[in-house]
């Protein structure tokens, strides 16, 4: 089929076929490295807060300029787990498709969503309590510490009917990210798949849960022991609550439904097991 489309990529059916075959591995992971993983992925997302956090920083830079290149230097987080090998939450959403054919059942895929997003929040967390010990958010003259608590009380001061949309809008350029990440063959591949659409959805000013377990947990940290960021409100447990909470369930939307869900209808829906292709999945890629 690849070569229909003119290139060594993956087709579109046979990344529908790869995305089932992993998202089968994925849900029947042994719990310890399940956890393992989602913790690595909450910390690879969080560096990828952390280097977008510098570039916004810089008051010198306009609007426009700073938000894509924050979000181009934000990729690094996505291209850590897909690359390296992590479990992030938003991305597993697409274990949708492998639920919808039928190949999964429905405790193992809330199984998967639930211990991922648990691990990715304290492997997120975690890292900024490491960033902060380390005095990151300090540097510039405090701007960075100034900028993290800017961007939290932002987050937390979304509406609900917001903190979903821009949720649900974010996870379907995460998913479509790793979507084509598997059509590719090689890491160059997978890192031209994945840089603009993550650019797109940080630069656009979309929500990402992971990415959120981060910076609010940060800013939190920062306005209870670091430097002085001046008369802001407080950015509190309820508040990080309040965001999370409808963002995780528009990253589902976006993620399960509009880019997995859609996905499977066309591809894989009404195809028996015996008529699809007998896709192997290469070590480490699950």
């Amino acid at each position: 089929m690849s070569e229909l489309y003119g290139s060594d990529a993956y087709a579109p059916n046979e990344v529908a076929q790869r995305i089932e075959t992993v998202g089968v591995a994925k849900a029947r992971m042994a719990i310890l490295p399940l956890l393992m993983l989602g913790m690595l992925a909450g910390a690879f997302i969080g560096l990828g807060a952390m280097f977008f956090t510098l570039v916004k920083s810089d008051q010198t830079l306009g609007f426009a300029l700073s938000s894509v290149l924050g979000g181009l230097v934000f990729s690094l987080g996505l291209l850590l787990v897909v690359v390296a090998g992590a479990e992030l939450f938003t991305g597993n959403n697409l274990l949708a498709m492998a639920w919808a054919d039928g190949r999964i059942s429905t405790a193992e895929l809330l199984r998967n969503w639930t211990l991922v997003c648990l691990a990715n929040f304290v492997g997120a967390a975690g890292l900024a309590l490491l960033v902060f010990a380390s005095g990151h958010v300090e540097l510039n003259g405090g701007a960075i510490a100034r900028q993290v608590v800017k961007m939290a009380l932002a987050k937390q001061d979304l509406s609900l009917t917001q903190a979903f949309f821009r949720g649900m809008l974010c996870n379907v350029l995460v998913c479509m990210a790793v979507w084509m990440a598997m059509a590719g063959r090689s890491v160059t591949d997978k890192m031209v798949a994945i840089v603009l659409p993550i650019t797109a959805f940080v630069a656009a000013g979309f929500e990402h849960s992971i990415a959120n377990m981060y910076l609010m947990p940060l800013a939190m940290l920062i306005q209870n022991f670091g430097p002085a960021v001046g008369d802001a409100a407080p950015v509190t447990w309820t508040g990080m609550a309040s965001n999370l909470l409808p963002v995780i369930a528009g990253n589902l939307v976006g993620g399960s439904v509009l880019v997995g869900l859609t996905y499977h209808v066309i591809y894989q829906r009404g195809k028996s097991n015996d008529n699809r292709s007998k896709t192997t999945i290469p070590p480490g890629e699950t």
